[in-house]
């Protein structure tokens, strides 16, 4: 009797660690057909105006111009849950060798919430731990990838804060290689999404997280596995990435998303349930590709400046200088041209150059002489250096003789 009620002692205990620490495992039924529904309800309803959202946090941003298109909350710092994976994956890619063969500690098989299923001693290449870590979200597989690349659970963490630093990311850390609630483990919004941008430019990783289904092997012996991203298969141009849930962290969920080459990522933090995630991402993806459309906006930009520099360019005075005609140029610092703008403030876009009429030589080359300021909606969006292309030199004592002499001559020979 004695034996029983601490058998039952010990599962209850097993039962509330997973629903303290539980990652990803779908507690929630929600399938093919109701997000299908959820998708026709969506584009029912999405209209010009800025969704309303379930989730605590959220962000559309835009690969190209790295721009947020759509925030709430961005910056407050938040559990991130097993999108923690998406960092997990990048130092994976980065530091391992993913033909490796990968003996599982009983560390790793014995980590509670989402699982791969591994068991200690089992034999497993890397690359099909990753496969396990981003699809079907393995805390297991998580803490042995740790293990072989970092040494310990410890020795991962640093590596993975040590590449958030490279990346500029300044209110995120991590503490784990899986994402189970840790006061110090957490993001924000738009730097998870800063995070996700550099890991798609990893071709390993963007073809991983746009798998829908695979098989790996464990122990020589063939095992099929599902993406957890309820989004990858059903929605238009879906290509990734992670989902995630704590209790501290709901329900989470970072998509990428591409229609006619423009390529947005949209994330929801914090989401109540799992239909609330799904149907926030679906807004935030059907709202920017309804609302919004990218302007060629160098181009604009460039058009402008012919016109100014025609108008201007000869006006501008070269004090003291060898020459009077100047070559001017811009420095486009933009390492893209098109820039999302919602399609009702098409026309409220502005250019206004700014440059000086007087100048001193000796100017260098390259030397800023003025500015071009992109305004949208009364909010500057760009700001391009206008430069002078070559060098002037300073007259000298020779320079100035010259010009008397020549001055001298004039007045002979028209008898002035």
């Amino acid at each position: 009797m004695l034996r029983k009620i601490v058998v039952i002692i010990l599962v209850i205990l097993n039962l509330l660690t997973l629903v303290c620490y539980a990652d990803d495992i779908d507690l929630e039924n929600f399938p093919a057909e109701e997000i299908w529904e959820e998708i026709q309800n969506v584009n029912k309803q999405v209209n010009s105006n800025p969704p309303t959202l379930n989730s605590r946090a959220a962000i559309i941003f835009d690969r190209e111009s790295k721009t947020v298109i759509f925030g709430k909350n961005i910056n407050e710092k938040r559990a991130m849950a097993s999108t923690t994976k998406i960092m997990t994956a990048i130092i994976t890619l980065e530091k391992g060798n993913l033909e490796d063969v990968v003996e599982v500690s009983k560390k790793a098989a014995n980590i509670g919430g989402s699982r791969l299923g591994l068991s200690t001693g089992d034999k497993i290449k890397l690359r099909d731990l990753l496969y396990g870590l981003l699809l079907r979200s393995g805390n297991d597989a998580a803490i042995q990838i740790a293990i072989h690349i970092g040494g310990s659970v410890e020795g991962f963490a640093e590596l993975m804060n040590n590449k958030a630093k490279e990346l500029g990311l300044q209110n995120t850390h991590f503490v784990t290689p899986h994402g189970l609630d840790d006061s110090n483990h957490y993001t924000t919004a738009y730097e998870l999404a800063l995070l996700t941008d550099y890991a798609l430019n990893i071709e390993e990783f963007a073809k991983i997280v746009n798998t829908k289904q695979t098989t790996i092997s464990i122990n020589s012996k063939p095992m099929t596995i599902t993406n957890t991203n309820e989004l990858l298969g059903n929605l238009d141009g879906v290509n990734g990435v992670k989902t995630g849930f704590t209790n501290n962290a709901g329900r989470c969920l970072v998509t990428s998303v591409k229609r006619n080459d423009w390529q947005v990522i949209t994330i929801v933090l914090g989401a109540d349930t799992k239909k609330f995630r799904t149907k926030d991402s679906i807004e935030l993806i059907e709202y920017n590709f309804k609302n919004f459309e990218r302007v060629n906006i160098k181009e604009k930009i460039e058009d402008e400046f012919e016109k100014w520099k025609i108008a201007n360019a000869n006006n501008i005075e070269i004090i003291k200088g060898k020459q009077n005609n100047i070559k001017i140029g811009m420095t486009y610092n933009y390492d893209y041209e098109l820039y999302p703008v919602n399609k009702t403030e098409l026309n409220n876009i502005k250019i206004q150059i700014e440059c000086k009429k007087k100048v001193i030589a000796p100017i260098e080359r390259n030397y800023q002489i003025g500015e071009i300021h992109v305004i949208l909606s009364n909010k500057e969006i760009m700001n391009i250096p206008i430069i002078i292309e070559e060098a002037i030199e300073k007259k000298n004592v020779t320079d100035y003789f010259g010009e008397i002499m020549s001055n001298y001559t004039n007045i002979i020979i028209n008898g002035i």
